[in-house]
């Protein structure tokens, strides 16, 4: 039994209906069994390959801001972990994309596209997670016009493993965000170590430590001093489809509460003959729905070039990860202690939902954002 929530029809016309379907049974018969295979806190690279053999990595370098957020959903909806390698290919190598040389982008897109190449965003910084315009890593000048990179990056997802990184640096002391210069780094350069850290989301996450890490001028994206754009604009084109990952997760946690509270018996009948449960799972089919045309709203501002993208950006994802959590969290309580069993969908669920209200900008600072813009 699934969610009977009425078509978003101001933006989706009935092939991207059909397309998202399409989607959901390809994650649902390809992707899910890889996923299982793969070993929690490591890069699934059987993974990443079948998205390249399905074409859906070389889709995120051709497609607007709605094609993504639409990919996200439907893969979240079926298989959280094909969704986050998905989003991790794009979000490591978008800089790549729109500002990399012809050079770069010859060299690695094609990679990433195919899934032999794995990609990552390294911008947290141990004092400088949210707060991007902190950043501490170090740019030092070689002597030969490139530079040397000295610090830490941590929280960066697919690190240790990736076979790239998208890198910011500080090129310019006490300049704050305009002092920031953005670096593609191969894995395999002298001086770069990683360590995988356990954290509570399934998917590998791990630091980075640049000990005199040589970079070129070959090896700048965009700009010298101009990489805080690299990363913000990289971040308002993402941000809406975390939201749509957070849709995604909320709709296979409704489904699931459907389902349940349709066959479960509880007081001589069915659990969803009691008002206050149907009343919940009605609030909680509402959120969702709100929370996924409000994803759709931003992505199609972004396509647009609308001015006031970064406010919108931050709603969407600020509303879509905050209800996302709800969901699940009531989700698991009309399931009762069968959520909580290990390997259940929603127990699932409810480790992957928490990570998306802090990564890419947490909840604090999209209302940092949203109050910023509305006083411009």
């Amino acid at each position: 039994m699934t969610a009977k929530s009425a078509a978003p029809s101001f933006s989706l016309d009935p092939a991207q209906t059909a397309w998202c379907a399409e989607l959901r049974a390809l994650a649902a018969e390809r992707l899910a069994p890889l996923a299982e295979k793969g070993e929690p806190g490591k890069v699934n690279r059987p993974l990443v390959a079948e998205l390249g053999r399905l074409g859906l990595l070389e889709r995120l370098f051709r497609s607007g801001a709605l094609d993504l957020c639409l990919m996200r959903e439907s893969l979240a909806r079926a298989c959280t972990e094909a969704e986050t390698a998905l989003a991790l290919q794009g979000l490591g190598a978008h800089p790549v994309h729109a500002y990399g040389t012809d050079t770069q982008r010859a060299h690695w897109l094609p990679r990433v596209s195919d899934g032999t190449a794995v990609a990552a965003f390294a911008l947290s910084e141990p004092g400088a997670g949210s707060d991007a315009a902190a950043l501490a890593l170090r740019a030092e000048p070689d002597g030969t016009g490139g530079w040397c990179l000295i610090g830490e990056k941590t929280w960066i997802s697919n690190a240790p493993e990736a076979d790239f990184y998208t890198v910011f640096a500080r090129t310019a002391p006490d300049a704050g965000a305009r002092g920031v210069t953005a670096f593609l780094v191969p894995a395999d350069r002298p001086g770069l170590t990683g360590t995988a850290l356990d954290m509570l989301s399934p998917h590998p996450i791990g630091s980075l430590d640049f000990d005199a890490v040589p970079v070129t001028a070959d090896d700048v994206l965009g700009e010298p001093d101009r990489g805080f754009r690299v990363a913000m604009t990289t971040l308002n084109l993402f941000r809406p489809s975390v939201g749509a990952f957070a849709v995604g997760m909320a709709q296979a946690a409704l489904d699931a509460t459907l389902a349940h509270t349709a066959r479960r018996d509880a007081f001589g009948g069915k659990l969803k003959d009691l008002q206050t449960v149907a009343h919940q799972v009605a609030d909680l089919a509402l959120r969702t729905e709100a929370a996924r045309l409000m994803v759709y709203a931003a992505a199609a501002a972004y396509d647009a070039g609308a001015p006031d993208v970064p406010q919108r950006a931050a709603m969407a994802k600020l509303l879509a990860t905050e209800t996302a959590q709800h969901v699940v969290d009531t989700a698991v309580q009309l399931h009762g202690a069968r959520a909580l069993q290990r390997g259940h969908l929603l127990e699932h669920l409810y480790r992957e939902v928490r990570a998306p209200r802090i990564y890419e900008g947490a909840s604090e600072v999209q209302r940092a954002i949203i109050a910023k813009e509305l006083y411009a």
